[in-house]
């Protein structure tokens, strides 16, 4: 009966998208379709899948972070999935608050109220009192296991459907995200493991005041459902009251968004990769409020220092190693023409040298990189698809509350703050002969001119491709930073590396 409901639902916006392609489905040239046809087809897109059930709320938020894969204005509509979640009657969770903690909610809790503060994908929570002090309780939504095997199943036959139908690079690109919400969804149904996440972050961020990790309550911790401590706080999009009132200083939030990420993706190599405003309190003091870990990414040193190279590559002008750092992080397909490759890398970095030609140049240029760039094939990773989303939210964030917001100039400095730890983190692989404190250092120096022009320019042909990411990670007109206007900055307390991280 499920797989009945689905195809009803689904089948109008299969038979939509086919038409795209041809007309008249199995013949004719592609219909003609208006950018206002299309924004209203994602929307009622968005309105259909929270009625399909957790799975496609689900795999909806992943392809909310493929651009490579989705294009505007479905990448859109689907990133507002995160607010769009039915509840679960609380009868239903209920059962299974007594079946986790084998008692009445009402003797396990001195206070439950059974309103949730909030309905995910995959669970909901609810505010209490345990133990005299205020907590959360999240609980999972009951039987979302059985409906996520069904669904997955369901989707990838469909999927090996319209392969018979219709190949294209962006395939390969569906299949990687239908791969990376395998793999995460075993981990987001069992609250132990977010549970053990959410103290290994914690850990990290002791000795860091302006960032709040939850305490897990001991004792409260099951595979169904966890207790964590309560964090009073605002989402870190809705704090213009709080600034108007002068309790908050917006520059102060966006400075401990980005160095949290910093520290989370660079130096820890462990960081919460679910990275949307819902997820982001700001307390009364400034601090800000980590929530919700069940997906968190482990990136090991070796991917960070490809990041770090690739970007070092884009400086120095050397389009072999910038090519080698797309195949080292995985977003060109192995089989890819290399020289094809090459050749689009060479135009971008010749592009971002020629300054005040560059606007004659882009229209010279235009044809000859968007042949190259026509069903390129990118495949984001799951890390460098995480990466994104973090970027995004940044930027995101600063735009909407620091004026001028411009991500390199705002961030060059925070690496700067923490290049003790990074250095340590990141230091050199093994018969490597790059210093990386001048890896660093070069980084850090020209990152303005190499970001701002190269990214901005480079990124901005791209756009017309896979817009979203490319948007996210191209801020606006940034002057160059000369060396000497660089002062030095003390290294701030929590830098040096924590436990655990070698």
């Amino acid at each position: 009966m499920r797989t009945l409901f689905l195809i009803f639902r689904l089948l109008p916006f299969a038979v939509s998208f086919a038409v795209d392609r041809r007309r008249f489905l199995a013949f004719g040239r592609p219909a003609r379709r208006s950018a206002a046809f299309h924004l209203r087809r994602a929307e009622r897109l968005a309105r259909t899948i929270p009625a399909l059930g957790p799975t496609f709320v689900k795999i909806g938020q992943v392809f909310a972070a493929r651009p490579d894969v989705v294009p505007e204005p479905y990448l859109d509509a689907l990133g507002a999935l995160t607010d769009r979640v039915p509840f679960v009657p609380f009868a239903d969770i209920e059962r299974e608050l007594v079946s986790a903690y084998g008692a009445p909610v009402d003797d396990v809790f001195q206070d439950f109220d059974r309103v949730p503060l909030a309905a995910g994908s995959l669970g909901q929570v609810y505010r209490a009192r345990y133990g005299g002090e205020d907590v959360v309780v999240k609980v999972l939504r009951p039987g979302v296991e059985a409906i996520v095997e069904h669904d997955t199943r369901f989707v990838r036959r469909v999927l090996g459907w319209v392969e018979r139908f219709w190949t294209h690079p962006q395939i390969r690109g569906i299949h990687v995200a239908l791969d990376e919400f395998e793999r995460r969804i075993t981990d987001e149904m069992d609250f132990r493991k977010e549970a053990a996440y959410a103290r290994a972050i914690g850990e990290r961020f002791a000795r860091n005041p302006r960032v709040v990790v939850p305490r897990v309550i001991d004792g409260m911790v099951h595979r169904r459902a966890l207790v964590l401590e309560f964090v009073q706080g605002t989402r870190v999009d809705a704090i213009e009251p709080l600034v108007r009132a002068g309790v908050v200083n917006p520059e102060g939030v966006m400075t401990a968004v980005v160095e949290a990420y910093i520290q989370m993706m660079l130096v820890d190599g462990l960081f919460h990769a679910d990275p949307h405003p819902g997820n982001l309190l700001v307390r009364d003091d400034g601090a800000l409020v980590l929530l919700d870990f069940g997906m968190v990414i482990e990136v090991d040193p070796e991917m960070r220092r490809h990041l770090v190279h690739t970007a070092l590559a884009a400086v120095r002008g050397d389009a072999d190693r910038v090519v080698e750092g797309f195949f080292n992080l995985g977003i060109v397909e192995p089989a890819t023409d290399r020289a094809t490759i090459r050749r689009l890398v060479e135009l971008i970095l010749e592009m971002t040298q020629r300054g005040a030609e560059l606007a004659e140049m882009q229209r010279a240029l235009a044809d000859e990189v968007m042949r190259l760039l026509y069903d390129w094939p990118v495949v984001l990773t799951g890390e460098m698809t995480y990466f994104g989303r973090a970027v995004a939210l940044i930027e995101g964030l600063g735009a909407r509350h620091v004026p001028g917001f411009n991500p390199v100039r705002y961030v060059t400095p925070m690496l700067l703050r923490h290049r003790t730890a990074l250095l340590r983190a990141l230091g050199p692989a093994e018969g490597e002969s790059e210093d990386m404190a001048f890896v660093l250092g070069l980084l850090a120096r020209d990152v303005t001119r190499v970001v701002g022009n190269a990214g901005r320019e480079l990124f901005g042909v791209l756009a017309t491709r896979i817009p979203s990411f490319f948007a996210a990670l191209r801020g606006p007109a940034a002057p160059a930073i000369a060396p000497a206007a660089i002062a030095p900055v003390a290294e701030p307390e929590y830098a040096a590396l924590p436990a655990g991280v070698e």
